[in-house]
C-alpha cells in the first residue's frame, strides 16, 4: 500500500517527509494543495483528510498523520535516522521539539510572508509582528550555529532525523530575508547535509 503525502510542494514542513522518505528510500505518492487558493479549507479536506486544515498530511491506508515533524518521525523510524541509543532518541525529539517553537514558527512564517504573501499584502497584525519574528529567527540562528560549533552534526556525528528537520526552513532562510553570512556553522552543515547521496532538493 503506497504512501500519500498531501501537500504543498514549496513548503518546507512537506518538503521534510520528502527528505526523510528519500533517506530511507520510501516512495510516496503525492497529491498536491494551492494553500493560497485555500484548498485545505475545503469541507472535503476537512472532513476527510485533516480536521485542522494543514498540510501536511501523511496517509497509509485509512489512516492519517499530520503534523510534520510526526510524520517524518513515522517515516524514519526503524531506521539508522532514528538514534538506537536512549539519550541520543531522546535528544533528537529535543530538537524536532524546538524546531516546531523556536524554528519553524519564525524563519517559516517570515519567508511565507515575504515570498508568498508579499509584504504588501500583510495584515496591520502580521507587519506589528514581523520585526519580533526576524528577531527571534536569527536567535534561533546564533542557537543553532553555536551548537554546530561543537558538533558537526545536530545529535550524532551523522546525519539524523534532526538535521532533516532542521534544514528543511534553514536552507530557505535567506528567501525570508534572514542573512546567514553571520553563521558559517550552519552554512558548513548545510553543505554537508547537502552532500549525502540520499539527498534531495526541495523542488524535487
Amino acid at each position: 500500500m503506497p504512501f500519500v503525502l498531501h501537500e504543498y510542494a514549496l513548503s518546507g514542513n512537506c518538503y521534510k517527509i520528502r527528505l526523510t522518505a528519500a533517506h530511507v528510500g520510501l516512495p510516496l505518492e503525492r497529491r498536491q494543495y494551492d494553500i493560497l487558493k485555500g484548498e485545505t479549507r475545503t469541507a472535503e479536506f476537512l472532513s476527510e483528510v485533516n480536521a485542522n486544515g494543514r498540510i501536511p498530511v501523511l496517509q497509509l491506508g485509512d489512516d492519517f498523520l499530520p503534523e510534520s515533524n510526526a510524520a517524518a518521525f513515522y517515516v524514519a523510524d526503524g531506521s539508522d535516522l532514528i538514534p538506537a541509543d536512549r539519550f541520543a532518541r531522546a535528544d533528537l525529539l529535543h530538537w524536532l521539539f524546538w524546531e516546531q517553537y523556536n524554528h519553524e514558527p519564525n524563519i517559516a512564517t517570515v519567508r511565507f510572508w515575504r515570498t508568498l504573501v508579499g509584504e504588501a499584502n500583510l495584515t496591520d497584525l502580521q507587519r506589528a509582528l514581523l520585526p519580533g519574528k526576524v528577531a527571534a529567527g536569527e536567535a534561533a540562528l546564533a542557537l543553532m550555529d553555536a551548537h554546530l560549533g561543537r558538533s558537526d552534526f545536530f545529535v550524532l556525528d551523522r546525519i539524523t532525523l534532526a538535521d532533516i528537520i532542521l534544514y528543511a526552513y534553514t536552507h530557505v532562510a535567506e528567501e525570508g530575508g534572514f542573512d546567514l553570512q553571520p553563521y558559517p556553522n550552519v552554512r558548513a552543515w548545510l553543505s554537508r547535509v547537502a552532500a549525502d547521496p540520499a539527498h534531495i532538493p526541495i523542488t524535487a
